[in-house]
């Protein structure tokens, strides 16, 4: 079994950053993927980004790169998600996800993931 805690939510303006933390516990592989998922009010999860835990590959979902930047912390147990220039769309409680198998890749789908963490609130205001 996986556990997943995710960190660093919080209620920031337009424009500014934020770095999000996912912390993986039990058992942990390097053929993990991490995934980065959203969910706004009304809203369907909309995938962020990935990462493969060994090999440093990312993937990112349409209109994410260039402002979202996924990244292996230096305890293996550790993926950040720095967020910058943040909107008041990126509104949403961010999801760390984690796929096992580490395939197929990229992992954008929901049901790709096996483990999932509680969440963490972002709220940008305008």
């Amino acid at each position: 079994q996986v556990q997943l805690v995710e960190s660093g939510g919080g209620l920031v303006r337009a424009g500014d950053s934020l770095r999000l933390s996912c912390v993986a516990s039990g058992r942990t592989f390097s053929t993990y993927t991490m995934g980065w998922f959203r969910q706004a009010p009304g809203k369907e999860r909309e995938f962020v980004c990935a990462a493969r835990w060994s090999g440093g590959n990312t993937y990112y979902g349409d209109s994410m790169q260039g402002r979202f930047t996924v990244s292996r912390g230096n305890a293996k147990n550790t993926v950040y998600l720095q967020m910058n220039s943040l909107k008041p769309e990126d509104t949403a409680v961010y999801y760390c996800a984690a796929q096992v198998s580490g395939w197929p890749w990229p992992s954008y789908k929901i049901h790709e993931y096996e483990h999932w963490g509680q969440g963490t609130q972002v709220t940008v205001s305008s």
